[in-house]
């Protein structure tokens, strides 16, 4: 029973860490697109076929994740609020890009 424990508490940490890091790359492709709206000229063919594949693959980590049963009512709603984020990051996106 112990074990289980340690090992659930390894496994939470861990997995916090990787929201932690899927919200900061999310920052950083906020940052990007707020850049790039008020520089016209940086959305060419290739910086958005760039943004897309990453918001892409962004998009399928945030939204596989898989919330274990041990994981507090605050982890649940960072990873909510990770999908909306995402959600909105494409919305931007694409006035961005027309």
């Amino acid at each position: 029973m112990e074990r289980q424990k340690k090992m659930e508490e390894s496994f939470l940490l861990t997995h916090r860490e990787f929201v932690k890091n899927l919200a900061d790359s999310i920052k950083i492709l906020q940052d990007d697109l707020t850049e790039t709206t008020e520089m016209e000229r940086i959305c060419t063919d290739e910086w958005c076929l760039a943004t897309e594949s990453t918001l892409d693959e962004v998009a399928k980590m945030v939204f596989s994740i898989s919330e274990p049963r041990w994981c507090s009512d605050a982890d649940s709603r960072r990873i909510v609020d990770l999908r909306h984020q995402v959600h909105d990051l494409y919305a931007k996106y694409k006035n961005v890009r027309a």
